[in-house]
């Protein structure tokens, strides 16, 4: 398989665990950085976790509609349902290694915060 097809299975990989409400195999690196419209910066594995367990409740299905990959990148289009309706997230992730290192989330979180 080739590295483009590597870093997008890993990707689904990771949207298949947040569509599945357990973040416990989910690729990424324990020295994660994220950034994303509600939470803003985060560091570490365990602060993701902290924070995307919390919306479980709330989730009942996530479809992904695109990606487009390149080099380390994967950017990915995709749509999340839950009390708050329908959302559009654009995401972009670096890879390495078979692990998200590094992930910034795009979307509206009005709907979210009321």
């Amino acid at each position: 398989m080739e590295l483009r097809e590597e870093n997008i299975k890993v990707v689904e990989t990771f949207l298949n665990c947040l569509k599945n409400k357990d973040l416990s195999g989910a690729p990424v690196s324990e020295d994660l950085y994220f950034v994303e419209p509600i939470m803003g910066e985060g560091k570490g594995a365990e602060a993701l976790n902290a924070f995307i367990s919390g919306f479980f409740p709330a989730l009942s299905d996530v479809r992904i509609l695109q990606h487009i990959a390149e080099g380390d990148c994967v950017a990915t289009r995709w749509e999340v349902d839950g009390i708050f309706g329908t959302i559009d997230v654009f995401e972009l992730f670096r890879i390495q290694d078979g692990k998200i290192v590094e992930f910034r989330a795009y979307y509206d979180p009005r709907p979210i915060l009321g």
